[in-house]
């Protein structure tokens, strides 16, 4: 019993006396925890994290774009399905049905790891093309940014375009495409190349167009042979003369008439438009100085967009043979000029004629497609223009269908002996 008491009464006495007391010299000291800042180990990896599918392809597409071959995920979706199953699927879609998949990846290797509330993927990516193929993509939204973008690339005589679009071309629309580019731009490209394309994927509407240009000389020697057409083109267009647009012209096809002779081993050797063949390029035309029918074309096409005339190529026939020749705007219509068929027949036969007059001669071509060439101006009224004053003035002693001599040869300041002796001191000019 007194052992019970004893702790009462202890325990009345402290609160009788109270707890300020007994604290009076109590003193808390607080000590502040400090956490030393975690540094990443140089070889410890920075994990990324994905939640849903839609992530894990965005990732891969970005791991295509940048070229990484290998990385690790950790993937923290889970509802029961099987995680690696689903990776794998939109591996194969990716590398099937996707653009940038179905052209730069060869395979796709996915590896998920359980590791308790998320999986660890392992990613290896195997490229069937190189980084700066893979960065040398274009994305084209419009015909004429995709004809800009080719021109370009040719102008350069590179030896691949990579070009993404949703205009669902085929490959035989590339080549008719590349085919006008190169016909439209003699002064800069120097030959029509041979073209293969691929599409990526085969099927679809948004497609990666890998197109290969193939030279018969290096893209470096091609390129060199660029800069020394233009050159020619700009020295024989300054070499033109004329007061007039039509006698421009025709100086434009006198000089390329002296300078450049018909290639008959050539013509007789090409057989199809655009052979890889320099006479049928504006290059050979007035480079080399040997040329055929095509290679006239491009060199006076080239020619006149230097001068700013407006021509195009024909692209048709002559006699059951393949040819080409110009049509070019002049004075408000169109008319026919061959200047390959002026070297072998004289410019009266193909200069400035109609398309009744190239008919007559055997020429054929898409008239529906081609615009009508139905002028009236002709050589002979570029090279004896008609007096405005007296047109036909039939009294004129000098006009050659009056050959009448005056009866007094006073009245014109000479006499028979004096036109005797002019005549033998110039000579025979033939």
């Amino acid at each position: 019993m007194k052992k019970i008491i004893l702790p009462i009464l202890l325990l009345i006495i402290v609160v009788s006396v109270g707890c300020d007391n007994l604290l009076e010299d109590y003193v808390e000291f607080i000590t502040p925890h400090e956490t030393e800042p975690y540094v990443r180990p140089p070889d410890d990896p920075i994990i990324i994290t994905i939640t849903d599918a839609d992530e894990f392809k965005e990732l891969l597409l970005q791991l295509i774009m940048e070229h990484e071959a290998t990385t690790t995920i950790n993937y923290y979706s889970y509802d029961g399905e099987n995680v690696q199953d689903i990776l794998n699927e939109i591996a194969i879609n990716l590398k099937s049905e996707d653009p940038i998949g179905a052209y730069a990846v060869a395979d796709i290797q996915i590896n998920a790891t359980r590791i308790v509330a998320y999986f660890e993927v392992d990613i290896e990516i195997e490229f069937k093309r190189s980084k700066e193929q893979i960065d040398s993509i274009v994305n084209v939204g419009t015909s004429r940014y995709m004809t800009t973008q080719i021109q370009q690339i040719m102008s350069q005589h590179n030896d691949e375009a990579i070009i993404r679009t949703r205009m669902g071309l085929t490959k035989e629309s590339i080549i008719e495409l590349i085919t006008d580019i190169y016909y439209q731009n003699p002064r800069s490209i120097v030959m029509l190349p041979f073209v293969t394309v691929e599409m990526f994927p085969e099927e679809g509407i948004d497609r990666i167009y890998e197109i290969k240009f193939i030279y018969i000389e290096s893209a470096d020697m091609m390129q060199l042979f660029a800069e020394n057409l233009a050159l020619y083109v700009r020295r024989n267009a300054e070499r033109a003369v004329g007061d007039t647009d039509a006698e421009i012209l025709l100086s434009l096809v006198e000089n390329l008439m002296a300078s450049t002779s018909f290639d008959i081993g050539a013509a007789s050797a090409i057989s199809v438009h655009g052979a890889q063949n320099f006479a049928a390029t504006a290059f050979g035309a007035l480079v080399q100085g040997n040329a055929v029918g095509e290679g006239f074309a491009m060199a006076f096409k080239a020619l006149c967009d230097e001068l700013g005339f407006n021509s195009i190529v024909v692209l048709g026939g002559l006699n059951d043979l393949v040819h080409a020749w110009n049509i070019i705007y002049l004075e408000g219509d169109y008319y026919h000029i061959d200047v390959s068929m002026c070297v072998e027949n004289g410019l009266e036969i193909a200069f400035l004629k109609t398309d009744a007059d190239f008919e007559e001669m055997g020429y054929t071509w898409d008239r529906e497609n081609t615009v009508r060439c139905e002028g009236e101006l002709t050589l002979d009224d570029i090279i004896i223009p008609e007096d405005p004053e007296n047109p036909e003035n039939p009294d004129n002693p000098q006009d050659p269908n009056n050959p009448e001599i005056p009866d007094n040869p006073e009245n014109n300041g000479t006499n028979d002996d004096q036109t005797n002796n002019i005549s033998e001191e110039n000579g025979d000019e033939g």
